[in-house]
C-alpha cells in the first residue's frame, strides 16, 4: 500500500469514526483511537516504512498544536487564581502513582526495583493530547471557571509528563547500570522545566513585539506559520538538550496572550483550525501503534496493576486539591480527568525492550494495555461528568465543539 492511500484512509476513516462516535454521544477522539486500532490490525503488515519514520514528527506536531492552544487560552490572571493547586497537580499525582506502581510491579511481577520504577513512571504519565482538548472545550463554555478547574488540569497535564519521563529515564539508567547519580538525576527535573520555560518566555516576548510591530503587514496565516515553525525548532532543541520543550511551547502561547492579546486570539483561531487535521492524525496513529495481541500478554494481572496505579493517582489528586477552594464535585472531576493515558505510553512502551531489558516484552504489553484500558474510560468519564460536576461560571458562545 502506498503512503498516499494510507494517509487518505487515516484522514477519512478518522474523520468518519469521530463523527459517528459524536453522533452516539461519545467523544470523537475515542472513535479515532478505535479506528486506528482496527485499521492497524489489518493494515500494519502492508504499512510503508516511511510512515514509521515520520510518525514521531506527526505526533509531535499535533502535540505542539494542542499545547499552543492551551497556552493561548490561559491568562496570567487565570493562572494566579489557580495558585499553588496548579503546581501541586503537576507533581503530587504523578509521584504518588509512580511510587505506588513501583511497589506494585515489584510485588506482583517480581521485577527488580529499577525495572519496577521505570515501568511505574512510564505508566504514571497522563495524556495531554486527550485531556487538553476536553479542558479547552469545558473552559470555553464556562464550566469550572469559578475555581479554574480546567486551567489547573491543563497546567498539570502538561508538566506531569516532564516529571514522569525524567523519573523513567533515571530508573532506566539504574536498570542498565549501577553507576548512576540519583540525586543529580532527580535535581535535573526542575532544571529541565526551567530550561524549557525560559526559552519559551523569551520567544513569546520576541514574537509578541514582532507581531505588534508588523501587525498590518503580516497576515494571520503567516503569523501562524512563523509560530508553528519556531515551536517545532524549540521542540527539536529540547530533544537535544533534554529540556521540557513542550512546557516551553505552552509558555509561548501564555506570553503572547499576556503581551499581545488581540493577536493571541487571532492565532488561537487559526491554530484551532489546524487542530481539526492534527487531531485525526494524532489519535488514529496512537490507535495504529497499539497491538491488541501484545496487550493481552499482560492479562488480568496487568489490569490489576494499572488499576492500583490509578488508585494511587486518585489519592494524589485528592492530596493536591485538599487545600483548594474546589467543591467535592470538582475534586471528583479532577480525579476522573487524570485517568487517560496514551501518548507517553505509546512512545516509551518499547524502550525497555529495545534496550535489552529482559522484562521488556511484558512492559510493552502493559503499556499497550494501559492505553486500551484507560483512554476510553477517561475520555468517556470527562465527557459524561464534566458538565454535571463542574459549576458553570460564564458561558462563552461561538466556540467550536471539540467532541
Amino acid at each position: 500500500m502506498s503512503l498516499n492511500v494510507l494517509i487518505v484512509i487515516i484522514l477519512l476513516g478518522g474523520w468518519f469514526s469521530g463523527k459517528l462516535f459524536n453522533k452516539i454521544k461519545l467523544p470523537s477522539i475515542l472513535g479515532m483511537v478505535i479506528f486506528g486500532i482496527i485499521s492497524g490490525h489489518f493494515l500494519k503488515t502492508g504499512t510503508p516504512e516511511v510512515l514509521w519514520k515520520i510518525e514521531p514528527f506527526l505526533k509531535s506536531f499535533a502535540l505542539i498544536v494542542i499545547l499552543l492552544r492551551a497556552g493561548l487560552g490561559i491568562s496570567k490572571k487565570t493562572l494566579e487564581k489557580a495558585g499553588i493547586t496548579a503546581i501541586l497537580m503537576t507533581i503530587v499525582p504523578c509521584v504518588f502513582e509512580g511510587i505506588g506502581l513501583t511497589f506494585t510491579f515489584h510485588l506482583l511481577f517480581d521485577f527488580s526495583w529499577a525495572v519496577s520504577g521505570l515501568t511505574g513512571f512510564m505508566l504514571a504519565a497522563v495524556s495531554p493530547a486527550v485531556i487538553v482538548p476536553s479542558m479547552l472545550d469545558l473552559k470555553s463554555k464556562g464550566y469550572g471557571n469559578e475555581n479554574e478547574v480546567p486551567t489547573i488540569i491543563l497546567a498539570g497535564a502538561a508538566a506531569d509528563d516532564v516529571i514522569a519521563i525524567t523519573f523513567f529515564s533515571v530508573f532506566l539508567s539504574l536498570a542498565m547500570s549501577s553507576h548512576v547519580n540519583i540525586l543529580h538525576s532527580v535535581l535535573s527535573i526542575p532544571v529541565s522545566i526551567i530550561a524549557g520555560v525560559i526559552p519559551g518566555a523569551i520567544i513569546g516576548i520576541l514574537l509578541a513585539n514582532y507581531f505588534k510591530k508588523k501587525h498590518g503587514h503580516i497576515e494571520g496565516t503567516e503569523k501562524t506559520l512563523i509560530l508553528l515553525t519556531i515551536s517545532m525548532m524549540l521542540v527539536q532543541i529540547g530533544d537535544w538538550t533534554h529540556s521540557a520543550a513542550l512546557l516551553g511551547i505552552m509558555t509561548i502561547g501564555f506570553v503572547l496572550l499576556e503581551k499581545a492579546e488581540p493577536i493571541a486570539h487571532e492565532l488561537s483561531h487559526k491554530v484551532s483550525k489546524i487542530w481539526v487535521f492534527a487531531e485525526i492524525i494524532l489519535f488514529v496513529l496512537i490507535g495504529f501503534s497499539v497491538d491488541v495481541n501484545i496487550a493481552m500478554d499482560a492479562g488480568l494481572k496487568g489490569i490489576l496493576a494499572i488499576s492500583i496505579g490509578l488508585l494511587f493517582r486518585s489519592l494524589g489528586v485528592i492530596a493536591a486539591t485538599s487545600f483548594s477552594k474546589m467543591s467535592i464535585k470538582e475534586k471528583i472531576f479532577c480525579v476522573i480527568a487524570y485517568i487517560p493515558k496514551a501518548t507517553v505510553q505509546a512512545a516509551l512502551g518499547s524502550v525497555a525492550l529495545s534496550n535489552g531489558i529482559k522484562e521488556g516484552k511484558i512492559i510493552l504489553a502493559i503499556a499497550v494495555l494501559s492505553i486500551i484500558f484507560t483512554a476510553p474510560i477517561g475520555m468517556i468519564g470527562i465527557k459524561l461528568t464534566g458538565k454535571k460536576l463542574l459549576d458553570i461560571d460564564f458561558p462563552i458562545g461561538g466556540t467550536e465543539e471539540l467532541f
